[in-house]
């Protein structure tokens, strides 16, 4: 059930979007991102915020360029979580929260069990969503491996090479621990 904000006052509905409201504030959502997805007050907000993280929410606005889903090392995550997002799209009845938050978590299992830092935050992961809802951003398979990557729409679907099969000149040189490597 989508959030709405013309919802029914009710307890059970109140109660199931404080439990939300819970659920995305544990996966590092911020305030905007809460805003969207429950219907509970912004004062509401703020109080269940400072109640389960212990501080207040971080001010100022969300990263709005489609840029950040594009470099290389950001693209190989963005793109792991939309297929997992678009994955589960396909197979279970879920609302935009649950089906995000669940794709969210396998995300950055597979990045743990890899041994590699999580670089996709909640918040972004949300706008990525959000982006590609708006068509600002796409997949588009990768002419070598056929891996779906995140680009822009107008990507040329007949040449594209993803950064794995065709990486920039210093991507993998890092030797900072988490970051993928290649050989």
């Amino acid at each position: 059930m989508p959030a709405t904000k013309t919802a029914v006052k009710s307890v059970l509905n109140e109660s199931k979007q404080i439990e939300r409201a819970a659920m995305l504030i544990e996966m590092g959502a911020r305030m905007q991102v809460l805003e969207s997805e429950t219907t509970l007050s912004y004062e509401r907000l703020i109080r269940l915020y400072k109640e389960i993280s212990g501080k207040s929410p971080s001010k100022g606005q969300l990263p709005f360029s489609t840029d950040w889903f594009l470099t290389w090392q950001e693209n190989v995550h963005s793109s792991l979580f939309l297929n997992i997002y678009e994955y589960l799209s396909k197979g279970v009845e879920l609302d935009t929260a649950e089906q995000l938050t669940k794709a969210y978590r396998l995300y950055a299992e597979q990045i743990k069990a890899a041994e590699l830092d999580v670089l996709l935050s909640f918040t972004r992961a949300w706008r990525l969503v959000k982006f590609v809802d708006a068509q600002m951003l796409t997949r588009t398979p990768c002419s070598v491996c056929k891996g779906q990557f995140v680009t822009e729409p107008y990507e040329n679907a007949r040449h594209y090479q993803c950064g794995l099969c065709n990486p920039p000149a210093r991507a993998g040189k890092s030797k900072a621990a988490g970051s993928l490597m290649l050989h």
